[in-house]
């Protein structure tokens, strides 16, 4: 019987508002956020995204102001 890969455990997340409007995507692993997600307001506009690790934010992080535009940008501790 083959080795199960990696790739056959991750599976694509996507979650919406109540009026059906896009409120999350990414990529979950073993039932974790795992990989690049984004968030986005109920006019579509991207509001946060950034990176997990196995569930953990990590990495840089960005929030996004009413229009789209970059408002700020913070860097996640690494996890020890």
């Amino acid at each position: 019987m083959p080795a199960k890969s990696k790739k056959s455990t991750e599976e694509k997340f996507v979650k919406y508002h109540n009026d059906g409007t896009l409120w999350a995507k990414g990529q979950m692993l073993g039932g974790e956020p795992h990989g690049y997600f984004e968030w986005y307001r109920k006019d579509g506009v991207i509001m946060r995204s950034g990176y997990f690790d196995k569930g953990k934010q990590i990495g840089e992080w960005t929030t996004y102001d009413k229009k789209g535009k970059v408002y700020k940008v913070t860097k996640m501790k690494e996890p020890k």
